[in-house]
């Protein structure tokens, strides 16, 4: 076998490859190449089409059929189908096929080469490569909002040789070839080269990177038509390639569902083989044999005893198989499906500005919001607005800061040059003119002159257009507006020429030769640029540590020591640094990377390493500040969900200094937090291996003398992207010197929380593997903003993306996204701890009522001679999960509300209650299913008491003495039946916290449904059916005073152990989450003790600060009655007073102890 074509194939097809050892070369126009190039091949690729739909009208049915089949439950339904049709069974293959056709049902409804011309506002056909534009320069701008949500406009770059085509006739004299990697989904990575056929001579070969590629699906603006050649077309374009799902992703509430299943699919098998056995032990003797009514024929006495034995088993299975509940999984995808809804309609979860509420990408992880334990956060644009404002700038150790006092003198605001010096020494001059050069030169900014948005003109100013600056990256916006505060404007990008007007108003030009980019591995960015005067100068800006290595001269100390200073202050800094090249020396640096851009084959690396050869010998210039403003509520989001029992992790690229200003000032660090330290400063004074044992000493040795447990201690760990790696790598290769990955865990496990800084994109994704990883196995949630982010959103359990200012890869490739990081609070603790209580609910609630269902089914075997005689009529087992119990779960799932909304947001510690699936935990399942089987012994055998006495009537028939009722099979089926479709009905009504008319309606309608079907399916003859054994059964049954009584006594009798259960429990140890449910309840019913209707009716329309008053006073009601103070504050309040807070001020009550207390002007005074 041909083992380099299977490595081609697998390369070419493994998703996420990014050394491609394939490629593919595109003939422009379909010319071939001038004779003896090279060798023409005729290519063939795919046409323009694009399916984005995951079925077509020929796959719908095998592989929609194919997916759901792949679930047990649906394949074990479809066995005991199988089994009903094949062999004689008790119950008709419709039981089970009908329910199972639902199932199906439901959740199968739920689910190159060519030239061209695009002008302005067309969207790009397929994956175009740029020849030439209408503009002079050989750009376009393009905006990429569908593809990846940014709204800002990118500009894309011709080819150099072909940028001056401006006719379709210079285009179509064009002869060339590109070669190209074969199709990725990477949006933002391209590798290719084009070469150019001039005459004889030899090709010119150009390199093609992504900002030469047109992605299909972005439009394109400001710019009358461009001429592009296709490489990727129809399925093989990015965009298609991107509709490929992500990783499946399943909750802990489905692993439960699977483990609960697999324990009934084990009762389920039980039953059947006991019946089996106790049928042949009771047929063991010889007079006894097969009741006269059922009979065995000859060919089944003369079969083999194992065949019989076996074709009874699979009765009896047949008979039981309803045990399992194949609905509930409709239900709960339909639960899933719908209650996804009310997270995008939720109005507090809208953003103005963006004019974007939250969104659902995925359902299948609604409940497991409610289940977070630990959350990932970004910082830049996550915890903080991303909305960059120049603070200062360090030249040297000189600070010059925009509209400040200069040599002891205020300048105006109004000054363009606020702080730089006129007459300083020349060295410093001339420093002073490169840094601001640099920062003006060093950069990505566009310069729109004129910009409609929505109709609406952006650059106008006093009626004259102004320039205003764009950018992918708000920093570079801040730095460059700062600069032009300071005297040097960037004007604009021409003709390859950047120009600047400096201080003197003086317009200099310089050519830009080259743009080392920024990535977040190198951390900088450097451009090498041509002075006028023909000199050669590498600008450099990036992070302090990716600049210091590389500096040989300079003020070094004294900018360090400027750039720790406002880190400590929390601002965002950068180094600036340059280098003057020799011809030589540039000469030498176009090789390198010229040669590197060519690159096919690991062109990410060579330009890496040609980047690192010509980034050195720095002489640093200064430095500059920025702020990043903390986004609103963030710090009262982040104390939110430490209440709620969430350890809080920030993941960022930032610095130590500025992020630990940030977690400060977003309270995940405290001044009281003690901050343990693990860095690479730290590991280089100690080994690791000693600061770590000296750490995991410190916290354990903290917590047994405060004999406090781990949630109390406030420690707070910072560590460094550089340690973390020496912490992973250690625990690989070193691993008989001690398991540092499990120290550092512990250590991280008794922090209430963790600055993770200096981190990488992949590092983040490790962090949080790591986490899911360890022996808790606990839920984790990663939330950002960026495209650095993707890697951990993809990691956690849940992955939650920023709709930010940088880009929509986040949010595309989230489960969830919302505007701001503030909306991550209510989304927790509101949305999942719904989700979670309604389908924990649910799942237990549909184990519960199958169970009541199918055990007398299983008690009446021993009644009837083990005969597989149903208990219930064909149209009861068939409709009992579709129809007579179907929708009031369901809509229970979808409104409950269990607490209110206002109580959840404003106490977040009952989140904990519903932690670690607490309600899904064996005891509580073992709970439900002995309650089912209490109430199945109660139907059975309460309907068996009231059939025991029997006598004959006059005209012959059997009738009860204590209900003088019919005697028969469907007779006492039927009232077993109907006592239990009453009861679990009434039991989730007595569930029911949160009453709505739909509500009333679905539960008693659900009820009246089973009384009026009942008494048409046995009222009418039916024509279609071959037997009518359901005949006047149910009306007989109702005409009996005394069976009305016993099925009220009944199901009394069934409701009490549980009503009584949870009366004991809520008074003798009630949780959090009862005791809030008393408020909710005295808060209400206090008021309207108190209050007229109309009132009560203003209470609710108050603000949200009014109506935490009216909860305040709503606890202290119990103690309020006894007191006359405050029964006439409770007034006051209900009265609307709360909504004037001045005139509350002294009276604001607040628990303290037994008694209470309130604020008034001056020291807190007990009442």
């Amino acid at each position: 076998m041909d083992f380099t074509q299977l490595r081609n194939i697998i390369s070419r097809y493994c998703v996420g490859e990014e050394i491609w050892v394939d490629s593919r070369t595109v003939y422009i126009g379909h010319k071939e190449p001038p004779p003896g190039a090279e060798a023409y091949i005729l290519q063939r690729y795919p046409d323009n089409r694009i399916v984005s739909s995951k079925y077509t009208f020929w796959n719908f049915i095998p592989k929609n059929l194919f997916e759901q089949f792949r679930r047990i439950a649906n394949f074990y339904f479809l066995g005991i189908f199988l089994v009903q049709l094949i062999i004689d069974t008790p119950t008709s293959p419709v039981t089970s096929g009908l329910p199972l056709f639902f199932v199906i049902t439901v959740t199968a409804i739920k689910q190159v080469g060519d030239i061209v011309v695009v002008r302005e506002d067309e969207t790009f056909p397929c994956d175009l490569i740029l020849l030439s534009s209408s503009r002079h320069d050989g750009t376009c701008y393009v905006t990429t909002a569908s593809l990846d949500g940014e709204s800002s406009h990118k500009t894309y770059y011709a080819v150099q040789d072909t940028m001056a085509f401006r006719t379709e006739q210079e285009v179509d004299s064009l002869h060339a070839t590109i070669e190209c990697e074969q199709p990725q989904p990477d949006l933002y990575k391209f590798v290719g080269r084009i070469n150019i056929y001039k005459d004889k001579e030899e090709p010119v070969a150009r390199p093609l990177g992504a900002e030469n590629l047109l992605l299909r699906g972005a439009t394109l603006k400001n710019t009358q038509h461009i001429y592009a050649v296709a490489v990727y077309t129809g399925m093989e374009t990015k965009m298609a390639l991107n509709y490929q799902s992500k990783s499946q992703k399943r909750s802990a509430v489905e692993k439960s569902m699977n483990a609960f299943l697999i324990v009934y699919l084990c009762i389920l098998i039980s039953k059947a083989v006991i019946n089996t056995v106790l049928k042949y032990a009771w047929q063991w003797s010889p007079d006894r044999d097969e009741p006269w009514y059922n009979h065995r024929t000859e060919n089944e006495r003369q079969r083999h005893m194992v065949i019989r034995a076996f074709t009874d088993f699979l009765a009896f299975m047949v008979l039981f198989n309803y045990i399992i509940p194949v609905s509930m999984y409709v239900t709960v995808e339909m639960q899933k499906f719908l209650g996804s809804y009310f997270i995008t309609w939720d109005e507090e979860m809208f953003d103005e500005e963006l004019g974007e509420g939250a969104q659902v990408n995925t359902s299948d992880l609604n409940e497991e919001l409610g289940q977070v334990e630990y959350v990932f956060t970004d910082k830049t644009g996550t915890l903080t607005e991303n909305n960059m404002e120049f603070i200062e700038c360090c030249v040297d150790g000189n600070v010059y800061i925009p509209h400040a006092i200069c040599n002891g003198q205020i300048l105006s605001a109004a000054s363009s040059i606020d702080m730089i010096d006129s007459s300083p020494g020349g060295y410093r001059r001339e420093h002073e003119d490169l840094f601001f050069r640099a920062l003006c030169l060093c950069h990505t900014v566009q310069v729109k002159e004129e910009e409609t948005v929505d109709g609406i003109k952006r650059g106008i100013h006093q009626g004259r257009p102004t320039s205003f600056y764009i950018s992918s990256s708000p920093d570079e916006v801040a730095l460059v507006e700062g600069m032009k505060r300071l005297g040097y404007t960037y004007l604009r990008l021409k003709d390859n020429y950047m120009e600047i007007l400096n201080k003197d108003d003086d317009i200099e030009r310089f050519e830009l030769l080259h743009v080392l980019n920024f990535d977040s591995v190198r951390r900088r960015m450097s451009v090498i640029v041509k002075s006028s005067s023909g000199e050669y100068l590498l600008f450099c800006k990036g992070a302090d540590s990716s600049i210091f290595p590389r500096v040989v001269s300079g003020k070094v100390e004294q900018v360090k020591a400027r750039v720790e200073q406002n880190a400590i202050e929390g601002l965002r800094t950068l180094c600036v640094a340059y280098r003057r090249l020799s011809e030589c020396e540039y000469q030498e640096a176009c090789h390198h990377l010229n040669e590197a851009k060519l690159a096919l084959q690991d062109r990410e690396q060579r330009l890496a390493q040609a980047y690192d050869i010509i980034e050195k010998d720095f002489v640093l210039l200064g430095a500059t500040a920025v702020e990043d403003r903390l986004q609103e509520k963030a710090a009262d989001t982040i104390e939110s969900l430490h209440k709620a029992g969430m350890k809080v992790w920030v993941l960022t690229g930032d610095k130590m200094e500025t992020a630990a200003a940030t977690c400060y000032a977003s309270k995940l660090f405290r001044r009281s937090t003690q901050i343990l330290e693990l860095t690479k400063k730290r590991t280089e004074e100690q080994s690791l291996h000693d600061v770590l044992f000296e750490l995991n000493r410190t916290v354990l040795r903290q917590r047994s003398i405060s004999g406090l447990s781990v949630d109390c201690l406030d420690f707070g760990l910072i560590i460094d992207g550089a340690t973390l790696s020496a912490v992973l790598k250690a625990n690989q290769e070193r691993a008989g010197s001690g398991n540092y990955r499990e120290i550092f865990l512990e250590i991280c496990r008794n922090c209430s929380a963790v600055l993770c800084c200096r981190m990488a994109p992949l590092q983040k994704a490790q962090i949080v593997k790591l986490i899911k990883a360890s022996k808790e196995h606990p839920i984790t949630l990663a939330i950002g903003d960026g495209a650095n982010d993707v890697s951990m959103i993809l990691e956690a359990h849940v992955g939650i993306g920023i709709m930010g200012k940088e880009g929509r890869q986040a949010a595309r490739n989230s489960d969830y996204a919302i505007p701001k990081f503030k909306h991550l609070k209510k989304m927790l603790l509101v949305h999942g701890h719904y989700y979670y209580i309604r389908i924990a609910e649910l799942v237990q609630y549909f184990f519960y009522k199958n169970v009541c269902f199918i055990f007398p089914q299983f008690l009446y075997q021993f009644f009837c001679g083990f005969s597989q005689q149903p208990l219930y009529d064909t149209a009861y087992l068939t409709l009992y999960n579709i129809s007579f119990t179907s929708l009031p779960i369901l809509l229970y799932s979808l409104v409950e509300q269990h607490i209110t909304m206002e109580t959840l947001k404003r106490d977040p510690s009952l989140y904990r209650d519903i932690a670690k699936n607490s309600l899904l935990r064996w005891p509580v399942f073992l709970y439900w299913t002995c309650l089912g089987v209490f109430d199945a012994v109660i139907f059975f055998f309460g309907a068996y008491f009231l059939f025991d006495n029997t006598t004959f009537t006059s005209n012959g028939q059997l009738m009860t003495t204590n209900t003088q009722m019919m005697f028969g099979n469907w007779t006492f089926g039927t009232l077993v039946f109907t006592v239990l479709v009453f009861t679990v009905t009434l039991k989730l009504a007595l569930d029911t916290h949160h009453w709505t008319w739909i509500n009333h309606f679905v539960i008693w309608g659900s009820l009246l449904f089973y009384v009026i079907f009942s008494l048409l399916w046995g009222g009418i003859i039916w024509p279609f059916l071959n037997y009518q054994r359901m005949y006047y059964v149910f009306m007989q049954m109702l005409s009996s005073g005394p069976a009305w009584l016993s099925i009220i006594l009944l199901i009394t009798v069934s409701l009490l152990p549980d009503v009584i259960k949870k009366v004991l429990c809520r008074t003798m140890c009630p949780t959090a989450t009862e005791r809030a449910q008393d408020h909710d309840k005295l808060l209400w019913g206090g008021v309207a003790e108190l209050t007229p209707k109309s009132s009560r009716r203003s209470l609710k329309d108050t603000s949200t600060d009014s109506s935490q008053l009216h909860l305040c006073a709503a606890e202290m009601l119990s103690l309020c009655r006894s007191d006359p103070f405050p029964q006439k504050l409770l007034v006051h309040l209900t009265e609307g007073g709360g909504a004037d807070l001045c005139s509350l001020s002294p009276y604001v009550l607040r628990l303290s102890g037994a008694g209470f207390a309130y604020y008034a002007p001056g020291p807190e005074t007990s009442v």
